[in-house]
């Protein structure tokens, strides 16, 4: 399967998803065990063709008191990892950028944290579920968001314009990863900040091998290892770069928080240029690492 046949897979996962949430004629609900949604009583997830999501996944990563605060619909149409706001320590008046915002969460979500001085923005590449996260920001009052319409390797956004990158479960669904990092620096302004969850494998795992313990369109057999996923975004000049495995979503897998900086304009340049040519062959070390069993160190810290 070429690039484009799985960005396509990806895409009409999703959007099945999207629809799955917005059709369903009976009342839905959020089943605490799994994360799966449905109507009462049922222990489907979003809806047959949808994405099914197990547990470690969807909307019980996030606390109550949240889930209650927004739409059902942004609740239900959740199929992340985690919850990237416990990661990026949102302040008032920043702006925000969501990759691969679904349903809107995450954006509703970063919007009440910025306030009203501040902005949310959100990125999908999937029409159905930009339509979802429109109706749902309605629905909650927000003012103060954006839905983009883009894919993560192309944020419609000039440079410098974001305090703040998140993403939940989605850099692992790309077929351009390192193009992800170069974006996420090439947005953020001097001294911004990286808070993300995603699915993460042991660097013990070997692609091969994660292609055997779940589908790409299910966060598993496109995942980045760890030692892989730093040395990305190290490659893409990012920095203070911390990737922490939480939760198991399949055997060697975990859900992760991943955390960096962009340099701040002062003195950055320089950090960057002394550790330019070991950033450029950092991340094909890491993927040799991956194949070969040797970083499974990394993994366990």
């Amino acid at each position: 399967m070429n690039d484009n046949d799985l960005r396509e897979q990806v895409r009409e996962r999703y959007a099945a998803s999207a629809l799955a949430v917005t059709s369903r004629p009976a009342p839905l609900n959020v089943v605490e065990a799994d994360g799966c949604c449905g109507p009462s009583g049922s222990s489907g997830c979003c809806g047959a063709g949808g994405v099914g999501v197990g547990e470690g996944f969807g909307a019980q990563l996030y606390d109550t008191e949240e889930r209650d605060a927004l739409p059902t619909e942004a609740v239900l149409a959740s199929l992340g990892c985690g919850n990237p706001l416990a990661v990026a320590e949102l302040r008032d008046g920043e702006t925000v950028l969501d990759l691969g915002s679904g349903g809107g969460i995450d954006v509703l979500l970063s919007a009440k944290r910025v306030g009203a001085a501040g902005k949310a923005y959100g990125l999908d590449m999937t029409e159905e579920m930009l339509a979802l996260a429109l109706d749902n920001a309605t629905k909650a009052g927000a003012t103060n968001v954006e839905f983009l319409k883009g894919t993560i390797e192309q944020v419609p956004l000039p440079a410098g314009t974001v305090d703040v990158v998140i993403s939940n479960c989605v850099v692992n669904l790309s077929i351009d990863k390192l193009a992800v990092f170069a974006e996420i620096k090439r947005v953020l302004r001097p001294g911004g900040r990286v808070g993300i969850t995603d699915v993460v494998a042991g660097d013990h795992i070997a692609p091969s091998e994660r292609a055997g313990r779940g589908s790409y369109v299910g966060c598993v057999a496109g995942a980045l290892s760890v030692s892989e996923y730093r040395a990305g975004l190290a490659q893409a000049g990012l920095v203070d770069i911390v990737v922490e495995p939480t939760h198991q979503v399949a055997d060697g897998m975990h859900s992760a928080i991943i955390r960096a900086t962009k340099p701040p304009a002062s003195g950055g340049s320089s950090v960057t240029e002394r550790t330019s040519g070991i950033r450029s062959s950092a991340y094909a070390d890491a993927a040799r690492d991956s194949n070969n069993g040797e970083g499974d160190r990394a993994a366990r810290r």
